[in-house]
């Protein structure tokens, strides 16, 4: 049976930025270009960009902003059954997440699963 396991969480990106607003933009498009190689691989079935916002500023010129963004990403398992697709799914998410260049995903929860 198919299920969709789907994860939220933050993740953190460190990069330079000339100011908050464009740190976050720039944050944003970074993930958002790797989520969307990860889907184009098969890796994840869906994923969204709930927020960005800056975790940690600069402490002196040419330090880089640390960028907290929200995110929810979906993938498909095969599994007996929910608890199953839950396990697999979420080995796949952390594997497919540990390829980008964002700090590992506080999850605000457990994941979610429904079947397809």
């Amino acid at each position: 049976m198919e299920f969709a396991v789907s994860r939220a969480g933050t993740t953190r990106l460190t990069l330079h930025g000339g100011s908050d607003t464009t740190a976050c933009n720039e944050a944003e498009a970074d993930l958002a270009g790797t989520l969307n190689s990860l889907t184009a691989d098969g890796r994840l079935t869906d994923w969204a960009i709930a927020d960005t916002e800056v975790y940690e500023h600069p402490t002196a010129p040419f330090d880089p902003y640390t960028i907290a963004l929200e995110v929810e990403v979906t993938v498909t398992v095969d599994a007996a059954d929910a608890d199953a697709a839950a396990e697999a799914g979420t080995a796949a998410i952390e594997a497919a997440l540990a390829e980008t260049d964002a700090e590992p995903v506080d999850y605000a929860s457990s994941p979610t699963v429904a079947s397809i």
